[in-house]
Order: structure tokens, then C-alpha cells, then sequence
């Protein structure tokens, strides 16, 4: 198979996904830089065809992976990327078997999320109270409802204002696979996110509709991942907060904090949209911290 034939095959694959499998912009986008970091690998002759010459393709592309130091996290996701587009050559009888059955993957480096501790939260909201921002209004119904509902940035920003029931306090979210699901909103974000409409109106002179974006930038546009980080930055900054924080760093906050309060691990994997509760799991180690300090400070054999 020459190169031409691969690409042609990827670019199958990546319509397949689009088509059949509903991926996410994202994922498919993850997917098409992965696919072709292996493209390139192989070279102008791609032989793959044959499971024994496709097996030796796909372990020295591994190997080639691991020479580049990539941490496990992005090994792992370059190989599932390939291990699915090999499952499609199976479907389309281009290959006769997918030579990821015989491989055995590398374990995933597991990773404690970084979150916010509890303490450093009122800081945050205090740069509120104390800073001057021609934004601040939008900026802190984003920043709010983040913490609010642990939504994914990418969910967060696609929201539009039919997507929240201000009345009853949730927000329906269209999340990975096109799966809808309802989260719970905390009054302090509905009220954030009430300001920020009339700050809307009252700065751009439109009304705001059920259609209209949640959050927009300072040009009345819907607000960008990349947009949503600059405006974390900023209040964090101000805030002097002394952990570096993302957007998701909000969502693992937000899973952190309910169960260290008691929230049952389930209701946090509905509401973070995991399939799988392994997913959700990795967040109990703080639960675990807590609940050792609270037998230290209590317990009389501690």
C-alpha cells in the first residue's frame, strides 16, 4: 500500500468516525494528527496489508514513541487512535486481522487530578469583590458555573441560554457522543449567570434569547476554549492563588469538593458524564485524605 492509499484510507476512517460513530470535533481532530504522525512513520510504502509486516509497523511505531520520552497518557491515546482505525480496515477488508489483538498495552500512568482546596476557593471570589473589570460580570458567571456543575470546557461553551432552567437550577448538556445529560447549577452560578445577561443587554443593546450563547467574548461572540482559559488566567492571577488552574482544573475541583462533603460517587459520575466509574474513582483519593485527617483530629488511639 503506498502512502496515497494510507491517507486515502485515513481520511476514510475519520468520515467513518464523523458518520457512523457521531466522535466529537475534538476527538476526531486527536485523531487525524495521530493518524498521521503514524502516516509518516511508515514512510512512502506502508505494508499493511500482511498481519505479520502491520504488527512489526505498529511495535516499531510504539518504540518510536517511547524514544520521543511522550508521557504514557499520550502514548496510550496515539495507540487507540490507530487501534480503531486498524478495527475499520478489518470492517472494509483491507486487513485480515487487527494486530492490536496481539499486542499487550501499556499500562496508563495514573495521574492525581490537580484541583483547588477548599480554603483557596474564597480568594477567588473575593478578586471578584475587589478588582475593577470592564468583564468581570461574564467572567464570573463563567468561572461559577465551571465550579458550579464541572462541566467540560468544550460543554460549557456550546451552552446556549435554553440550555438552563434558572427556575429549578439545571443546565442540559450535550457531552462526548452526543449523550444529553441534566446537571444540577448552584444558586450562586444561576445568579452569576442572571447578571450576566443583563450586563449583555445593557453593553451590546440585544436582547438575549434562548438561542443565544451563555457566554460571549467582548465582542458579543460566542466565548472559545482558548478565550475561557484567558479569562481563568486573569482571576486567578489576581487572586493569587498558589495552584495553576485550568478549565478542567474547575471540574476536578468540583468532583473533589462533593465528595469529600459526603456526595455519592455515582451521583458525581452522572453528573460529570463518565461512562465508566473507574473514571470517576481517581477522585476519591482526596476523599481518602480527608477522611484520615478527620480521624487523626478525632479519634483518641489516632
Amino acid at each position: 500500500m503506498t502512502r496515497q492509499d494510507l491517507e486515502l484510507w485515513v481520511k476514510k476512517f475519520l468520515l467513518y468516525m464523523r458518520a457512523e460513530k457521531n466522535a466529537a470535533p475534538l476527538t476526531l481532530r486527536a485523531y487525524e494528527h495521530d493518524l498521521k504522525e503514524f502516516t509518516d512513520h511508515c514512510g512512502e510504502q506502508a505494508e499493511i496489508s500482511q498481519f505479520r509486516q502491520s504488527r512489526l509497523l505498529v511495535r516499531d511505531f510504539w518504540a518510536s514513541l517511547h524514544q520521543k520520552k511522550l508521557r504514557s497518557s499520550s502514548i496510550l491515546r496515539k495507540l487507540a487512535a490507530l487501534r480503531s482505525f486498524f478495527k475499520f480496515l478489518v470492517l472494509e477488508d483491507v486487513v485480515d486481522v487487527n494486530p492490536f489483538d496481539y499486542l499487550t498495552n501499556p499500562k496508563k500512568e495514573r495521574l492525581l487530578p490537580r484541583f483547588i482546596v477548599e480554603k483557596e476557593m474564597p480568594k477567588l471570589w473575593d478578586a471578584f469583590d475587589k478588582t475593577v473589570h470592564p468583564l468581570a460580570v461574564r467572567d464570573r458567571a463563567l468561572l461559577e458555573l465551571l465550579y458550579s456543575s464541572g462541566l467540560r470546557i468544550r460543554e460549557t461553551v456550546d451552552l446556549n441560554m435554553g440550555d438552563i432552567d434558572v427556575w429549578n437550577g439545571t443546565v442540559r448538556v450535550l457531552g462526548k457522543g452526543g449523550k444529553e445529560r441534566m446537571v444540577p447549577v448552584g444558586k450562586a452560578a444561576v445568579r452569576s449567570i442572571e447578571a450576566g445577561v443583563k450586563w449583555r443587554e445593557t453593553r451590546f443593546s440585544t436582547p438575549v434569547t434562548s438561542k443565544s450563547p451563555v457566554f460571549v467574548n467582548a465582542r458579543g461572540k460566542r466565548i472559545t476554549p482558548r478565550g475561557a482559559q484567558i479569562v481563568i488566567d486573569r482571576w486567578v492571577k489576581k487572586a493569587a492563588l498558589s495552584t495553576r488552574v485550568s478549565p478542567h482544573t474547575f471540574r476536578h475541583t468540583f468532583a473533589t469538593h462533593l465528595l469529600n462533603s459526603g456526595c455519592d460517587l455515582r451521583a458525581v459520575q452522572e453528573m460529570l458524564g463518565h461512562k465508566s466509574l473507574n473514571s470517576t474513582q481517581v477522585y476519591t483519593h482526596a476523599t481518602i485524605d480527608h477522611l484520615r485527617k478527620v480521624y487523626e483530629s478525632a479519634h483518641p488511639r489516632a
